[in-house]
């Protein structure tokens, strides 16, 4: 009987679950304490640095520079001018950009080049200009060194940069038009740069870039490695229109180019796919929009989290993927290399090389065994091996995610910024918590455990729903907080909201693994508050079970009081008209409890479900013989009128006659549902009698699925 009933259950659960884990708990960033800051006439807070040293927070804005408290963003300690002259204006507006707005300096790079100094770049009107700042004075140096290569000229062009032992590394483009693509090293001894060639880099939008140290105990003295991340058009695979691939890139620290051929050019650039697809849905997330390297000491190698959305994105996806660091070695250690080839009608496309490969491996890091060979400095390499390098940039092997698959996939919504932190759980167990921004100004947090994915909750940072543009985690022991900076100013966040939850079944339930229940104080902490943690309750499963038997589920419950109904003037709704659309209206909807499952054999397992459809406040209470159940799954999206859609169900196994009760509470009203379940033999007749009932509510039950599917669709492609 429970395979009948999970087979047929499926049919509306797998709908829901497609559509993504939906938040647990929605907060306004008036619930919760946020520290914001921005200042008048001052935009573009889009570039961030944190130095935990000395707790301050660098903001690159448009024209200014700030440094602020990162124990408290809203107290400003030193800001900077960085404007553009009249001339500069005058001359850029002459070549057709915007005065009053492209015309200005966007401060795009900002990295710690020492105790001392800040290394500092802005478009300074499509003039891109590099300078240090005196952290001691907080002033300017003067210099004005030329950022070509190191910094965009349109404030609108893609960007990405990182400081590895006083040299910048930068991806961006090297002309005014955009048109010229380029890597590059700032050094004094060894500047470097990719070749100007399509096959290296083709419209390239870059998005991340850092440095993965090479393990000091390697016994073949191996090189540090920098990657960069982009998205750009496709050279392998032809189209009417431009396919976009996204890309990982990677170059060798002690690369000097080569003597002849590749002279000062990057001789250890390869670039390879990163893949992130659900062939089970037909699903391919081929735009990767950031990434976040994540590295602790926990890990056995560093972890690449990437967020990414489908190149033709109208249904709002969104999805996170996660790479193994050695996987994408072994890409570019072992993997075969592509080569472009001439076929039909001289279009060129590319394709598998299957020839011999040149010694030493093209593109490989100089390291002890290139040394034992003789080869002591990329400017020994061999031409061969170079002029190799130079016409086969492009791995042919792919870089795959950990398990095959996203981690997460989202629907309606576009995800922007991700950074991840790693946290140990009271019971010993290491969790990969994300944060992932959108562009309407949220923040998602979300866990990744042994039975799927939970979004912990959503926290809206900015009350103009301002796209997040870049996301910042400090990871300092007792003073945690993420930063989000967007066009409108920068937002301070507590990695959590632990306080904000009254009773231990909400704090176990909200299944986040910085908060715990303390049941001596009777309140949930945060595990970073204390060291005497050995009585608290936590359960990332979502298992109340543990908490005191006197605990009851508050309610309403917490952050969801800013979420406006639209009222009674929306359209009525064409899946049950008589029902109306008006928000203060509470309602279960069928099958109900009693439709289902009346008769069970002793001891086997069924399955109970309840759906309902009310105000924002709606939630479900499950009660067994009159005592409440923990732990029920539960699943809920918002639709576009203002309504909130449930869905809960339960699995159980009784040896004695049970009443099962569900309850959808709201301030606008309760409704409940009932069903007794009988424990009986397992004859034919009872079995038959349960499966006829099934099919006919089944059958009504698809019905009204089919409707509400396409008026879920039709409300988030009309209303949102």
């Amino acid at each position: 009987m429970a395979v009948i009933l999970y087979g047929t259950v499926s049919l509306f659960i797998g709908m829901t679950i497609a559509f993504g884990p939906v938040p647990r708990i929605t907060w306004d960033h008036k619930e919760i304490h946020l520290v914001h800051f921005q200042e008048p006439k001052t935009f573009n807070y889009s570039t961030l640095l944190l130095s935990e040293d000395k707790d301050i927070l660098y903001v690159g804005a448009r024209e200014i520079i700030f440094a602020l408290s990162s124990l408290n963003i809203s107290e400003k300690k030193q800001e900077v001018l960085w404007k553009v002259t009249e001339d500069k204006k005058t001359k850029c507006a002459e070549k057709g950009k915007s005065k009053q707005t492209e015309c200005l300096n966007y401060v795009r790079v900002l990295q710690q080049l020492n105790d001392t100094f800040l290394y500092v770049c802005g478009t300074n009107a499509f003039q891109p200009v590099c300078d240090y700042l005196n952290l001691l004075s907080f002033e300017l140096g003067g210099r004005n060194e030329d950022g070509k290569g190191r910094c965009p000229f349109d404030p609108a062009q893609s960007y990405t940069s990182v400081m590895v032992d006083g040299e910048l590394y930068a991806g961006t483009s090297y002309n005014f038009l955009g048109s010229e693509p380029i890597i590059f090293r700032n050094s004094q001894q060894s500047p470097l740069r990719t070749e100007y060639a399509i096959p290296w880099l083709n419209e390239p939008n870059f998005i991340f870039a850092d440095v993965i140290r090479a393990d000091p105990d390697n016994a073949n003295d191996d090189d540090d490695k920098i990657y960069f991340f982009f998205t750009e058009v496709s050279v392998e695979y032809e189209f009417l229109g431009k396919l976009m691939i996204p890309r990982i890139a990677r170059v060798c620290k002690r690369d000097q180019g080569g003597l002849r051929t590749l002279q000062k050019k990057w001789t250890s650039y390869l670039k390879a796919r990163m893949l992130c697809s659900a062939p089970d849905k037909n699903l391919i997330f081929n735009i990767v929009n950031d990434v976040f390297i994540l590295k602790s000491p926990s890990l056995r190698e560093p972890v690449i989290y990437g967020v990414f959305s489908p190149q033709l994105n109208n249904v709002g996806l969104s999805a996170v993927c996660a790479y193994n660091i050695s996987t994408v070695e072994d890409v570019f250690a072992k993997g075969k290399y592509m080569q472009s080839a001439t076929v039909e009608q001289s279009h060129t496309k590319w394709v598998r090389y299957n020839g011999e490969i040149p010694r030493p491996r093209p593109g490989a890091c100089i390291n002890k065994e290139a040394g034992a060979d003789g080869y002591l400095s990329t400017l020994s390499l061999p031409d061969k091996t170079l002029q190799f390098v130079k016409d086969h940039p492009l791995m042919d092997d792919s870089v795959t995610p950990i398990g095959d698959r996203p981690r997460l996939i989202k629907r309606d919504v576009k995800y922007t910024q991700i950074v991840v932190d790693r946290v140990r759980a009271l019971n010993g167990t290491m969790y990969d918590v994300m944060f992932i921004s959108t562009d309407r100004g949220a923040l998602h947090k979300a866990i990744s455990y042994e039975n799927g994915m939970h979004i912990i909750e959503e926290i809206q940072l900015f009350p103009n729903f301002e796209p997040i543009q870049t996301l910042l985690l400090s990871s300092k022991k007792g003073n945690q907080f993420l930063y989000a900076g967007s066009n409108a100013g920068v937002v301070q966040s507590p990695l959590a909201f632990c306080d904000k939850y009254s009773t231990c079944v909400d704090c176990v339930l909200a299944r986040d693994p910085y908060c715990a229940w303390d049941p001596q104080e009777s309140v949930c902490v945060s595990l970073g508050d204390s060291e005497t943690e050995r009585d608290w309750i936590q359960n990332i499963g979502g298992d109340a079970s543990s908490c005191p038997a006197s605990s009851h589920i508050a309610f309403p419950p917490p952050g969801t009081s800013f979420l406006p109904c639209v009222g009674s003037d929306s359209a009525p709704s064409p899946i049950n008209p008589q029902f109306g659309t008006d928000c203060s209206t509470v309602m279960l909807m069928p099958p109900f409890l009693s439709d289902q499952i009346w008769h069970v054999n002793a001891h086997s397992t069924f399955l109970l479900f309840c759906q309902a459809m009310g105000p924002r406040d709606a939630r479900f209470v499950w009660k067994k013989n009159g005592q409440n159940i923990a732990g029920v799954n539960e699943q809920s999206h918002a639709l576009a009128d203002g309504r909130m859609h449930l869905l809960s169900w339960l699995t159980d196994a009784v040896a004695e006659d049970s009443e099962y009760c569900c309850l959808v509470l709201s301030k606008a009203g309760n409704r409940r549902s009932k069903v007794v379940i009988s424990v009986e033999g397992s004859g034919q007749d009872s079995w038959s009698r349960d499966f006829a009932s099934w099919e006919s509510v089944i059958s009504e039950h698809d019905k009204m699925m089919e409707s509400w599917k396409k008026t879920w669709e039709s409300c988030n492609k009309g209303k949102v």
